[in-house]
Parts: C-alpha cells; sequence; structure tokens
C-alpha cells in the first residue's frame, strides 16, 4: 500500500507477482496485476493465521478468551491501515491524530494485542492482562515512532525496505508533523513548499530531510520515544510475574525502542 519495492531485504510481494506476470507475457499491467495478486496473497495469510489458531490444539476456553482480542487487532489494524492510506501532509494533522493512525495500523497488533492476546491464552488475571496492555501499548506506539525515524533518515541496507517513500508520498507522519509544528515560520514555509509540492524529486526530498533536522524533530521524537520506554518499564512494576518473564519484556522493550532496522 506504500508502494515500497523491498521488504525485509527482498523484493515486495506486488513487485515479485508484476516481475511473474510480466516474464509470462501475460494480458494486462503487470504493476496492476501485481498488486491485485499481493492484495489476494494478503487474504490468504489472513485466513491461514485463523486457521492456524483454531487448529493450533489450544483449548477451546483458552479460545473462547482469545477469539476477542483476535477479533479488535484485525479490525484496528483494517481501519488503522484506511486511516493511513488517506493520511495527507497536506492536511496538516495534528501530532495526537498522527499517533492515533500509528497506534491503529501498526502498535497495536505489533505489540499489545499479542502480548494481550498471550495472557488470555494463559488464563492471566484481568489486572495482569490490562497492564501488559499499558506496556504494549507504550511500546506499540515507541515502535512506530522509531520506525518513522528510520523511514526518514534510516539505511535501506539495515532496514531492508525502501527509504524515503513517506516524504515521497507526502504522507503526514509523526516525524514530518513533528518538524512542522517545531519550525519556526521561515522554516515552516520552506517544509510547507516541500509538503505541498507535486511529486518531490530526489533532491528536494533531500531537502526536507535537512530541513527536518534543522527543526529539531529528530531530538524531539527520540524524547517521546524515552517517554514511553520509561512508562513501558514502569507498568512491569505493577505486574507479578516470574522473573524471567520480567527480563523477557525489559529486553523487548529496548529492542523495539531502539532498533536500526
Amino acid at each position: 500500500m506504500d508502494e515500497s519495492a523491498l521488504r525485509r531485504g527482498r523484493p515486495a510481494a506486488h513487485v515479485l507477482f508484476s516481475r511473474w506476470h510480466r516474464d509470462r507475457a501475460l494480458t494486462g499491467a503487470s504493476a496492476r496485476f501485481g498488486e491485485s495478486a499481493a492484495v489476494l496473497l494478503g487474504d490468504l495469510c489472513l485466513v491461514w493465521a485463523g486457521k492456524m489458531l483454531r487448529e493450533s490444539g489450544i483449548d477451546a476456553d483458552a479460545l473462547a478468551r482469545v477469539w476477542p482480542r483476535y477479533d479488535d487487532m484485525r479490525i484496528e489494524l483494517a481501519i488503522g491501515q484506511f486511516a493511513d492510506l488517506v493520511n495527507d501532509a497536506h492536511a496538516f494533522p495534528t501530532l495526537d491524530e498522527v499517533l492515533d493512525v500509528l497506534r491503529r495500523k501498526s502498535g497495536n497488533y505489533t505489540v499489545r494485542r499479542p502480548l494481550e492476546i498471550g495472557a488470555a491464552m494463559s488464563g492471566c488475571s484481568a489486572e495482569i492482562v490490562s497492564a501488559l496492555g499499558d506496556y504494549g501499548a507504550a511500546i506499540g506506539e515507541a515502535f512506530q515512532l522509531r520506525d518513522d525515524l528510520l523511514g526518514v533518515f534510516g539505511s535501506p541496507t539495515l532496514t531492508g525496505k525502501s527509504v524515503g517513500t513517506d516524504l515521497a508520498a507526502q504522507k503526514a507522519t509523526s516525524v514530518v508533523v513533528a518538524a512542522h509544528h517545531l519550525a519556526d515560520s521561515p522554516l515552516r514555509r520552506q517544509l510547507s513548499e516541500l509538503m505541498s509540492a507535486s511529486q518531490p524529486s530526489y533532491a528536494e526530498i533531500e531537502r526536507w530531510q535537512t530541513l527536518i533536522t534543522r527543526s529539531g524533530a529528530v531530538q524531539w521524537i527520540e524524547q517521546l520515544i524515552d517517554e514511553r520506554l520509561t512508562h513501558a518499564l514502569g507498568c512491569l512494576d505493577l505486574m507479578e510475574v516470574p522473573e524471567t518473564a520480567r527480563v523477557a519484556l525489559e529486553d523487548m522493550a529496548v529492542i523495539c525502542t531502539e532498533r536500526v532496522a
């Protein structure tokens, strides 16, 4: 959906399907075929995921506790992804609005809901599930904030995906919105010009990156990440869990927030 040519260092599904179509000289547009086939593959994976959970061997009572959260996760993902599709830098959304989108489209399904699903499946108390949810929400947001930074300044070699596509698509990510919010009037005018440009060139994207750095947005986003990491670790103090579980959660928090890929 973000038209990135790379995923995990390899060609994205729509690119591979497009190439497959073109190599066989099939009728119709290869790009359109690739996009359609990738959507079908996503649908198939979604069905497979549900089937794997249902046939996992987990007892019926545990599955009954899991399904509502699993359904919520899938609904949130679809709504969040749609919100991301209509996310446009021209609209100048607030940072709270941007955070709500990234929380729904990535943060919840990356960290929060899987933790809640695991806790519910194993029969944890409502207090543990709630604390894990708070921890996961904070780490999920931090994870996506880091992802937004890597999307602007990361290396394709390390991240395994295209860099700069969010700027090229003029998406109002947390980094873009923070830069606009923090910039002084002259810098904000320059940012607005780039945010309103039609199909920014490579040189314009590089200039945009420079202006974002000058605005102080990178340091500000880093501070937001640190705040969420601190909050998440504080949530662990509210839980009575085995030491091995606590250490694993502490390690995951650091991995999610300090990653470079």
